[in-house]
């Protein structure tokens, strides 16, 4: 049906949302919101006065077979950091101010966001 959205993307972008509120609550300020280029998507740019972080969000129920932690292996995380690398350099900033974040939202009785550095 035209108009309808797809659960999973409402479930992802509710997540998004909680993980945004977790970053301004702080101190980071929220720079971009999916990004998307020819070679993927980045999910969320915050920036604080150590520089831009690149923050990978995923986002299961409670009891999923994956955790949301474990639903980024190595080579998103690479791939990831290639994105943000590119993005840097179209802004004019330096890569050193670059650092990886994977955001593992878990919805169940309790939901939870953890921010698991990746670097």
């Amino acid at each position: 049906m035209v108009g309808v959205p797809d659960p999973r993307r409402v479930f992802g972008d509710a997540g998004e949302r909680l993980v945004a509120d977790a970053l301004a609550a702080r101190g980071l300020r929220i720079v971009a919101r999916n990004v998307r280029t020819s070679d993927g998507e980045l999910d969320l740019i915050a920036r604080d006065r150590r520089g831009y972080l690149f923050v990978e969000v995923k986002t299961r129920h409670a009891g999923s077979f994956v955790s949301a932690a474990e639903a980024v292996d190595r080579r998103k995380l690479d791939r990831i950091r290639r994105l943000a690398l590119g993005w840097l350099a179209r802004q004019g900033h330096p890569a050193g101010s670059l650092r990886v974040v994977v955001a593992a939202v878990t919805v169940g009785e309790r939901t939870t966001v953890e921010l698991i550095d990746a670097d």
